[in-house]
């Protein structure tokens, strides 16, 4: 069957894509190796919270949307999407891997006439340095007889203020033309596209608003360090300094940054900058400040535990929520996972509450009942989902730990509760 677009990869990034050009008038077929996610999306059964359940199903049910473990499926297609996961290999340097072998499997199959756009998050030079050497093997030339640009997803999880609708989409293509085909592919599914001059600043564009966020929240995260030091509030220095109206950005401290980008990102910049003999060393010293947090915040938990004549070894430590950021299900790179890591090697019994994540890696999320709480000899709040009944958590459990400021005003005037 002919499409109008393939969109390779169902995740987070690639499933509301797929839907939103349904949705603007797009025949789709969504391609994942992954057999589950493949029926689910025929089934018209949503598996991501951004993505409603209802809305996939009416465009599963008019032909628009149809989704394929096979490659063979983008043959027939007009244009090809790659939503590919672009992870970091152990030693914390670049994984390609899921591109390499997305584009050598477009390349079996790709024509004249086709159109190829990355999206995935990825250090200046993927396009043209890695993707397309390989879409090129078979003879045929990129911006000569086959597009190619590059358009990083910019989806944040768990938003409804901005949607891939209304977010402004960069595109950069290997030639004007390349720019121009990729544009209008987008332009009928997106609000706003931005055209630059080369898929390096597409590329870079991305990096830079991750890395923007990673540092500030370094700095922000060490003002917290520093306050607890000097037994100053942090929060109220924050809601302080938010009252000038220019000059000031609002950043939050936390337990550390979660989620495919932010803890990812600075790594694919730092990597590539060496190949240029330049070393970004601020950018370093901002991920390691972030990757402390969760050491940090275990300290914060055994001081409070002390304060309670407990200790760490023995003592149940009941984790409300583990998704990286509030009222979202996604887990990845999250900083509860390293806590609870870290409390476990202690000698603590740790149970969850995430009202978005019913289960994983084989444990399942406990109930937030008075006995729950009452049964903790430490509850600790990573993750501040608006489902989770705070006061609840204040009134029962004998000793809270607020990682995000949570409890506001009700935790400070609580002796029972300790801030970050």
């Amino acid at each position: 069957m002919n499409r109008d677009v393939a969109v390779i990869g169902a995740g987070y990034v690639g499933l509301p894509l797929a839907v939103r050009f349904a949705q603007s008038g797009s025949s789709v077929v969504s391609v994942d190796p992954d057999p589950f996610k493949v029926d689910r999306i025929n089934a018209g059964v949503s598996y991501i919270d951004d993505v409603a359940t209802e809305d996939l199903a009416a465009l599963v049910v008019s032909g628009m949307l149809t989704a394929e473990t096979s490659f063979a499926a983008i043959a027939a297609s007009a244009a090809i999407v790659i939503c590919v996961p672009t992870p970091l290999t152990p030693n914390r340097e670049p994984d390609t891997s899921y591109m390499t072998s997305a584009a050598e499997s477009i390349a079996r199959y790709l024509r004249p006439g086709h159109l190829v756009v990355l999206e995935s998050t990825t250090y200046p030079g993927t396009t043209n340095e890695l993707i397309r050497p390989i879409l090129e093997a078979g003879g045929l030339k990129a911006g000569v007889d086959f597009h190619l640009a590059m358009s990083p997803e910019r989806i944040d999880p768990g938003r409804t203020d901005f949607t891939v609708r209304n977010t402004p989409k960069v595109v950069g293509g290997v030639t004007p033309a390349c720019t121009e085909r990729a544009a209008a592919l987008y332009a009928d599914a997106c609000d706003h596209v931005v055209q630059v001059s080369s898929p390096e600043v597409a590329e870079l564009s991305k990096l830079l608003e991750n890395i923007f966020r990673s540092v500030n929240i370094a700095f922000i995260n060490e003002m917290a360090l520093m306050c607890d030091r000097m037994g100053i509030d942090v929060w109220e220095v924050i809601d302080a300094a938010a009252t000038k109206p220019f000059g000031f950005m609002r950043f939050l401290p936390g337990p550390g940054l979660g989620g495919h980008c932010l803890p990812l990102d600075p790594f694919y910049l730092s990597w590539r900058a060496r190949e240029f003999d330049y070393y970004t060393e601020f950018i370093e010293l901002a991920g390691k400040v972030n990757e402390n947090m969760p050491y940090f915040c275990m300290t914060k938990v055994q001081r409070a535990l002390n304060s309670h004549r407990k200790s760490v070894n023995g003592a149940r430590v009941l984790v409300l929520g583990i998704a990286y950021k509030a009222d979202i299900d996604d887990v990845r790179e999250s900083p509860a996972l390293k806590l609870i890591e870290l409390l476990r090697a202690e000698g603590a019994e740790v149970v969850y509450h995430d009202p978005h994540v019913a289960s994983h890696h084989g444990e399942t999320s406990v109930e937030l009942t008075e006995a729950e709480l009452a049964s903790a000899d430490c509850a600790v709040i990573v993750t501040a989902h608006r489902a989770i009944d705070i006061a609840l958590v204040i009134e029962h459990a004998p000793l809270v730990v607020d990682l995000r400021n949570a409890t506001g005003a009700d935790g400070r005037a609580a002796e029972h509760v300790h801030l970050l």
